[in-house]
């Protein structure tokens, strides 16, 4: 995760610590081991998948004591195999223990978000769909979700609401028409903000064309008006398929000729990549 600075990610790995430590340490390490004690702790991947989340479990370990010794053996976005070992960690065996579930619960989630995100690109290889993922993310948790999204081989949607207009259907519902919604958007937003304009239908489509929208979400719609819909659009806006998307759908809808696929599920519903720690001693 070296292209997030430290002090963006700090405060959500303190707030995860908060959590643990609120009634003031780790009563289980605290009552059972020499606080002199240093051991050795190895992160390993008890499945194969892409990593993601290493800095986020280095400032763990880093904030509960700085005495911990680092070494990252798998960088963000490399994929790594059953039983290989993402990161050691050497220093007091408390600390170690105290720091333990924080580190593991980032990296397990971003793992996980990363691997099925690289399983998405996979299945649209040899096609010129990109995977996006949306703003369907855990409460402060985005930004580092749409990292891991990115180390799976994906790339972001918008990052919040003021990064571009997105007129979807309620927008539609309440102006005078496909085209007032776009020509007010892009009256109000200025020139150097990117307009995006939901269809459902292929009916709404050739209403929205003229209009000229610089995206156009094409929502649920089958295959079949996914490959009309790139004939009708012929090059006049990029286009993205949402809805209807998991993995036995997806090559075929990148088939079809779109230009991105948008998948919440990538972020809501991605299984954690299961990682252990093992302690030495």
């Amino acid at each position: 995760m070296t292209d997030l600075p430290s002090s963006l990610l700090e405060p959500l790995v303190r707030a995860a610590l908060n959590e643990d430590l609120a009634q003031g340490g780790d009563l289980s390490s605290l009552s059972t081991i020499d606080r002199a004690a240093e051991g050795s702790a190895a992160l390993r991947l008890r499945t194969g998948g892409v990593v993601a989340g290493t800095a986020l479990a280095r400032i763990a370990f880093a904030l509960v004591d700085p005495r911990i010794e680092l070494s990252l053996l798998i960088e963000d976005g490399e994929h790594g195999e059953h039983g290989e070992t993402i990161m050691r960690a050497e220093g007091p065996v408390v600390s170690l223990l105290t720091a333990e579930r924080t580190a593991l619960n980032f990296l397990t989630h971003l793992s996980g978000i990363a691997t099925l995100t690289a399983a998405y690109v996979a299945e649209t290889q040899g096609t010129a769909a990109r995977i996006a993922a949306t703003r369907k993310t855990l409460p402060g948790l985005r930004l580092v979700q749409k990292h891991a999204v990115r180390m799976g081989g994906g790339m972001t949607h918008r990052m919040s609401l003021s990064d571009a207009v997105m007129i979807k259907d309620n927008h539609v519902a309440a102006s005078a028409s496909i085209a007032d919604a776009v020509a007010k958007a892009r009256a109000y937003a200025g020139h150097t903000v990117k307009i995006e304009l939901e269809v459902d239908t292929l009916a709404q489509l050739e209403e929205a064309l003229p209009a000229k929208p610089d995206i156009i979400l094409l929502d649920n719609m089958s295959t079949d008006e996914l490959r009309k819909a790139v004939e009708l659009n012929s090059g006049q806006a990029i286009l993205e398929a949402s809805g209807g998307v998991n993995l036995d759908t997806v090559r075929a809808i990148a088939q079809t000729g779109v230009d991105v696929i948008s998948v919440g599920a990538l972020t809501h519903s991605a299984p954690a990549l299961d990682i252990g720690m093992d302690l030495a001693g």
